[in-house]
């Protein structure tokens, strides 16, 4: 009887091991993605896809990971979680995607947690600075970008120390992003034994800011945390631009605001913006690696504009590519989880990484806009 229970309980064993990490042979490597391609952060989706297709294209062309290529199916979730879910039923069921690259996101990502877990999906680089993909114990989860909190944390010690600003105002969309953004301000004021003077919110996925204006425009505060997508934040600062309580005030975004984008609704009235960016300066080209991210996407995108997000889906896709051509032995999601922990750091020269807190890049910069173009704020 024992002999025959040893027996049963290795099959199973062997079953187990077989089906929970299988090895995938195929010489095509499915990446899955959704992404925003169209509604109120379209931008996101089509910087995101510039530039992590410009280097998986490099990468195929180039034959990086020897005798296989990378195929990057993206469906259209149009920053709607509900689709966000379907989209990645879709990927891991239909298209059997080896791992999931590039969504855009909190409650996005939020929505679709439970799947990740059942099958220790490989969740790679999401666009979101979510506490909760970098405090959680799985180790599917390896981000790419700096948090919000740290992004928050980083702007208001500049505009405290080095503004003396003391009267803060925060706009947030309401939902997990704008929530966990929230948080992040309460906990970094507190820090420096201050409150919020005024705060507003906004309906996700909406223009619908009137309220949160409103809420906010008889405090007069000296700097407003914007934590909102880029249509709302830039509808708010345009509204604001001609009400004499925010003469003097600075409109600070984070990075999930899209200056790119903002820039360009905002058209020439860029005074008084800042912005926090979990990378370096798109157009400093003295970093060799931004230097490369220029010469590989136009060379794929003849009327390519360079930008943060792109940068950033560019030197991501990048990781995934050594992660998947550093894979010692067979092909398995678990081999490559366990490489994606050993990335070289000089992999992106000029860009320092480090994995900690389940990211890689730690760094945040802060930028103003002036004489057409991005200046950093040397902190």
């Amino acid at each position: 009887m024992a002999k025959r229970l040893f027996i049963l309980i290795s099959i199973l064993t062997v079953l187990y091991l077989f089906f929970k990490d299988k090895e995938y042979r195929d010489t095509q490597i499915v990446l899955g993605g959704s992404i925003p391609k169209t509604g109120i952060v379209k931008e996101w989706g089509k910087s995101v896809l510039i530039g992590a297709n410009a280097y998986f294209n490099y990468a195929n062309e180039n034959n990086l990971i020897p005798n296989r290529k990378i195929k990057y199916i993206t469906y259209d979730d149009k920053y709607e979680p509900k689709l966000t879910a379907n989209n990645t039923k879709k990927l891991l069921y239909q298209d059997n995607a080896f791992a999931l690259f590039g969504y855009v996101g909190t409650s996005t990502v939020k929505n679709i947690l439970n799947l990740l877990l059942e099958d220790n999906i490989p969740f790679i680089a999401p666009f979101t600075g979510a506490s909760f993909l970098r405090k959680s114990h799985e180790n599917n989860f390896i981000n790419f970008r700096a948090s919000y909190e740290q992004e928050i944390e980083s702007i208001i010690k500049y505009l405290h120390y080095s503004k003396k600003i003391t009267r803060f105002a925060v706009f947030y969309q309401n939902d997990d992003f704008g929530e966990e953004g929230y948080v992040s301000v309460i906990k970094s004021l507190k820090k420096r034994e201050l409150k919020l003077i005024a705060e507003g919110s906004y309906k996700r996925n909406t223009l619908s800011i009137g309220h949160a204006f409103n809420e906010i425009k008889d405090a007069s505060p000296q700097a407003i945390i914007m934590i909102g997508a880029n249509k709302a934040n830039t509808l708010f600062i345009k509204k604001a631009k001609h009400n004499k309580n925010f003469k003097n005030t600075l409109f600070c975004n984070i990075s999930f605001g899209d200056a790119n984008a903002m820039i360009d609704e905002l058209g020439e009235n860029t005074n008084n913006l800042i912005f926090s960016e979990v990378v370096p300066d798109y157009n400093d080209t003295s970093i060799p690696i931004v230097k490369e991210y220029h010469e590989i996407v136009s060379k794929y995108y003849k009327d390519f504009k360079p930008g943060f997000i792109s940068l950033e889906a560019y030197l991501s896709a990048k990781i995934i590519v050594t992660g998947l051509k550093n894979v010692n032995g067979s092909l398995t999601r678990r081999r490559f989880l366990k490489t994606m922990k050993f990335i070289p750091k000089d992999t992106l020269k000029g860009i320092p990484i480090n994995l900690k807190n389940k990211q890689y890049l730690n760094n945040v910069y802060l930028f103003t806009y002036k004489n057409n173009k991005f200046e950093e704020i040397k902190k």
